[in-house]
């Protein structure tokens, strides 16, 4: 395992001290998440149909406020919708899984389906209909990519946090 410097509670921590009485946390503590430094997962399976890129807007606009994620939601929630699209759209199977992820600076989101096609961008004319998608995602993103899976392969794109160079923005001006 890596050795690295300890890593902050996800979770508020009550004091278990018999000495003094439990305090409860107030609601507004609890409400506020702490903003990660270290990767945070959720992994999402999704039926390949056309419900799937809709579930998946949900799913990204929904952590990204859970986790107080200082990223352009709209920019990440179009970027998960054109993924997803692509691989409803080149999916062998019945499933796709959507990986959020989020630390160290950046938001990730990573699409798996079971199709080895591996995606191409194409900078097609301003009227095409289709294949400007990844155009898109390269041009919006931090970074994106792909990679093979044992069932197939996995498309992601990263942003970078809003305002702060990717560090977590914790200073009092």
């Amino acid at each position: 395992m890596d050795t690295m410097a300890p890593i902050r509670p996800t979770e508020l921590q009550q004091s278990t001290s018999p000495a003094k009485p439990q305090q409860q946390a107030c609601p507004a503590d609890l409400q506020k998440p702490i903003r990660p430094t270290a990767l945070q997962k959720r992994c999402v399976s999704l039926t390949a149909g056309p419900t799937a890129p809709g579930i998946a807007r949900g799913q990204v606009r929904a952590t990204i406020v859970a986790w107080d994620i200082p990223v352009d939601t709209s920019v990440a929630v179009l970027l998960t919708s054109e993924l997803v699209t692509n691989a409803v759209m080149h999916e062998a199977g019945e499933t796709i899984n959507l990986v959020i992820t989020c630390g160290y600076g950046q938001l990730g989101v990573d699409v798996h389906d079971t199709s080895c096609d591996l995606p191409e961008p194409v900078d097609g004319p301003p009227d095409a209909e289709t294949g400007r998608g990844l155009v898109l995602v390269a041009g919006l993103s931090s970074s994106w990519g792909y990679y093979r899976t044992p069932k197939g392969k996995a498309v992601y794109f990263t942003l970078a946090f809003a305002g702060d160079g990717g560090e977590d923005d914790t200073r009092e001006e």
